[in-house]
């Protein structure tokens, strides 16, 4: 392993790590579970495809690294769409948004045939 290649992976091992702290300080600081759901979804999804993505630098195109090319698809495909799956529970459940200015978009009539 050359010098640029232990940057380049030290590197990415950094902005994971940038992207996870900050994941967990929003996880903490805001004020309502929709804020703490996006903080902790967009910097799991950043956070973490930047560490695999540092595994499948360091390990290259088989064995370890395609696992880490695997896992950065299911983390792209799983985080969004549990973190959705968050906010549509707690609307759901009556959580109301922190503020006055936020609202959920007017349901569709599933009645109408458009």
């Amino acid at each position: 392993m050359n010098a640029i290649h232990q940057l380049v992976v030290a590197a990415l091992v950094a902005v994971g790590t940038f992207f996870l702290l900050v994941g967990t300080i929003g996880l903490i600081r805001f004020p309502d579970v929709y804020n703490r759901m996006h903080a902790s979804s967009k910097a799991a999804t950043l956070g973490a495809s930047s560490m695999l993505f540092a595994g499948f630098v360091y390990y290259g195109p088989q064995g370890a690294g395609l696992t880490s090319l695997v896992g950065i698809v299911f983390l792209f495909v799983t985080a969004p769409t549990g973190a959705h799956l968050i906010s549509r529970s707690a609307h759901k459940m009556g959580v109301p948004f922190y503020g006055q200015e936020a609202e959920w978009p007017e349901e569709p009539d599933e009645s109408r045939s458009d």
